[in-house]
């Protein structure tokens, strides 16, 4: 072998092992001007040499700012780190800066409800601050605990605090220790105060120079960073409870347990382990440079996208249009993408939903809704404001609607909801009821409550559950399911076998028809609110800067409901003429199981008026008043309908 082509092969490894043992001074990594960059994104309380090699970060400072790790983890201007093979840009930071959990410290939602509970209860100020700053200023709240060892950290404190204000940012995930995961709840988490400065990460084969060299923190491999019970901290909250009067009863109220949704589900880890990395920081399994400047690196697979999807879209909206007033520093088009991947997560990974007529024919028309959740935990889940609904609507061809439910009224409150709150249906048969999935606090009273210090007990918890929930499960005192829906015989429960654990719902509408006959068609939708009126028009009673700023926000921004899910039968044939469903001897639909999607139909001479098919999902797949009907080849489950004048007959064909 030659000599230039040896030394080629040998150079890398030569370099990689100087900057390792090398006891000269090494080769900065970094031009002067990057430096310099670097210097500017310190906070205050840290300090930078002004010439020569880079100091690492006071040690008395916990957790460097996101804006630090940028500049290494956010955007390459040479494209060569953090891109697809495609040339996709996917830099952490930029993903990151636009989410609702960097910005949970600005969140204007957030800062006026904690203004609210401090105006209900003005007693418990300091320690409602406390407790809300843990996981929505969790950098400041753990710096003024763990190093300066005050006694509350408050909003007042959090204004003034770049690492509060810096939200969930890098350190409070990656810093995080091993220990005790899944273990914490209500802001409680644990950081290895002699190892803090620390960033674990799921790659086993580290390059840790320049990380500790300018940011002062050292990368170490720890396969817990995919490990669920990293969110189990913020994401399990339990509130002590108060009277009407402030006066502590010695309950406490799950305020929310997504954590332990998921432990209660087919997707934990003793299952099928899909943790929430793997929905929230979807996998790319691209080989990717994680970390600009250095084109040296092996190149890291799977890597983790930093979008961190939710289901909060209007307050993404309002963060985007009031990024100034907020200081929020994420451009617009960062936003756009954090909105458009937080409607992937709702519309396209949240529900199934099919609708499938029963009986079209008498003074009843009848429909069933088969919701089925695909969420890794109940759905809505977090935050109890956050709640789904159905809306059912039947139209005939002139345009007239039959039959309405889930109507709501210009400013999206829900027309026919009941005052205290609509219970869990299994059965609508008239506009003035409404399916709304939710969970609804009550106070000491028995009443709603959306002061969160006032909940007692859980009024309404209809909340779709994931596939393998059971109400036998360890941790089901945190994930109760509460009213009419735990005794409702479809509510997470196989319509074969009846056991629990398919995570779905079975809604039925009996629709009154009168004297109508005709074609209509029906459609069922599935809309989402995170912040409905309900919940905001008692806060808005009060005032303070933080709930008359957000109350501005909110009036001024695009409040709609989002569409998760929707499903139409069109040109249904209603008639008020009662017949019998029974089959009638003279019509004969069959194979029932079909190889080909073939199926024939036999009606001994009787004229056939109408044949269709529709699949599972509610779409028609045939229309046509033939003696052989031709189904998709798509394997699957299909009823068909046959009427003639003696009336209609359907039949399920399962196609193979």
């Amino acid at each position: 072998m030659r000599k230039p082509l040896l030394l080629a092969i040998l150079m890398p490894a030569m370099i990689t092992s100087l900057a390792f043992f090398s006891k000269e001074k090494p080769k900065p990594f970094h031009t002067e001007a990057e430096l310099l960059f670097f210097r500017q994104q310190q906070p205050a309380a840290g300090q930078l040499a002004t010439h020569g090699a880079f100091i690492p970060v006071d040690s008395n400072v916990l957790f460097p700012t996101s804006k630090l790790c940028s500049g290494c983890h956010g955007k390459d201007s040479l494209e060569r780190a953090m891109v697809t093979t495609g040339g996709v840009d996917v830099n952490v930071y930029d993903d990151w800066r636009s989410s609702i959990m960097a910005n949970s410290a600005k969140d204007p939602f957030w800062r006026a409800k904690v203004s609210h509970e401090i105006l209900v209860n003005p007693a418990h100020s300091l320690d409602l601050q406390d407790k809300c700053t843990s996981c929505h200023a969790p950098s400041g709240h753990y710096q003024a605990k763990l190093k300066d060892h005050a006694a509350y950290y408050t909003l007042d404190d959090v204004r003034t605090d770049s690492l509060g204000l810096d939200g969930v940012t890098c350190q409070i995930c990656h810093a995080q220790s091993p220990k005790q995961l899944g273990e914490l709840f209500s802001g409680q988490l644990n950081f290895d105060t002699n190892n803090i400065r620390v960033a674990y990460g799921p790659y086993e084969f580290i390059f840790a120079p320049p990380m500790q060299q300018f940011a002062g923190v050292t990368p170490k491999y720890g396969p817990h960073i995919n490990d669920a019970g990293l969110c189990a901290g913020c994401h399990t909250l339990i509130t002590q409870t108060v009277d009407n009067n402030g006066q502590y009863t010695g309950n406490t109220f799950v305020e929310q347990a997504t954590y332990h949704e998921w432990l209660n589900s087919r997707y934990a880890d003793d299952q099928d382990n899909v943790t929430c990395q793997g929905c929230h920081l979807p996998q790319l399994y691209d080989e990717i440079i994680i970390a600009a400047n250095y084109q040296f690196l092996t190149p890291k697979s799977p890597y983790g996208l930093h979008e961190m999807a939710g289901a909060n879209t209007a307050m993404l909206n309002i963060m985007k249009q009031n990024s100034v007033a907020l200081d929020i520093d994420a451009l617009p088009e960062h936003f756009d993408s954090s909105i458009a991947a937080t409607f992937r997560m709702l519309q396209q990974k949240t529900l199934d939903l099919t609708l499938s007529p029963n009986q079209l024919s008498g003074d009843t028309a009848r429909f069933t809704l088969r919701l089925h959740n695909r969420a890794g935990h109940k759905f809505p889940s977090g935050y109890p404001a956050r709640r789904a609904w159905v809306e059912f609507i039947a139209i005939s061809t002139s345009g007239d609607t039959l039959f309405h439910s889930g109507a709501t009224d210009p400013d999206y409150r829900l027309v026919h909801e009941d005052t205290e709150f609509e219970p869990h249906h299994q059965v609508i048969s008239s506009p003035d009821q409404v399916q709304i999935y939710e969970q609804v606090p009550g106070d000491v009273n028995g009443k709603f409550t959306n002061v969160l210090e006032r909940g007692y007990l859980a009024l309404k918890d209809n909340r779709l559950t994931p596939e393998g929930f059971k109400t036998t499960h360890p941790v089901y005192d945190t994930t109760t399911i509460v009213g009419h829906a735990l005794t409702d015989p479809d509510f997470n429960r196989s319509p074969v076998s009846g056991a629990e654990g398919s995570g779905s719902d079975e809604l039925f509408f009996h629709i009154p028809v009168g004297d109508y006959k005709g074609y209509v068609r029906v459609e069922a939708r599935v809309w989402y609110q995170s912040m409905p009126r309900k919940w905001l028009d008692p806060m808005f009673v009060y005032a303070s800067p933080e709930i008359d700023a957000f109350r501005n926000m909110f009036f001024a921004s695009d409040n709609r409901p989002v569409l998760i899910a929707s499903n139409v039968l069109d040109s249904l044939w209603i008639t008020s003429v009662s017949v019998k469903q029974e089959t009638k001897p003279h019509t004969r639909i069959h194979p029932s199981l079909s190889t080909d999607g073939q199926v024939f139909i036999r009606t001994d001479g009787v004229p056939l008026l109408k044949v269709q098919a529709w699949d599972l999902s509610g779409r028609l797949v045939w229309d046509a008043p033939q003696t052989v009907v031709q189904l998709p080849e798509q394997a699957g489950v299909y009823l068909i309908l046959v009427e003639t004048r003696y009336g209609i007959v359907r039949r399920k064909v399962v196609v193979q």
